[in-house]
């Protein structure tokens, strides 16, 4: 599994744009083979920041993801509505199970 994280802080004009942008983004990937969650969230702390926290099947399916011109116009235009570049980390993941205590 493939988990990512990502973030992009929005100016304060464009803050709105920039959900609504997110959530279009996030809603399409949902429905892309491979992905089993995909998700925006406002920071408490700074609400001109959104965060991005995906879960992937495997690379192969996160590379097709990447490739999606709708994904690449999407990162376009986050970067247009942003107040410094965004930022990501791919991480290999290892699901385990947690017993109760």
């Amino acid at each position: 599994m493939i988990i990512v994280t990502g973030s992009v802080v929005a100016r304060p004009e464009t803050i709105d744009e920039l959900v609504a942008l997110s959530l279009e983004h996030v809603r399409r990937s949902r429905l892309e083979p491979g992905c089993r969650s995909h998700a925006v969230h406002r920071d408490l702390e700074n609400p001109l920041r959104l965060v991005f926290v995906e879960e992937w099947e495997d690379r192969a399916a996160l590379a097709v993801h990447f490739a999606v011109p709708a994904s690449r116009a999407f990162v376009k235009a986050a970067r247009a509505l942003a107040d410094g570049p965004p930022a990501m980390s791919v991480f290999d993941a290892t699901p385990t199970a947690i017993q109760p205590a």
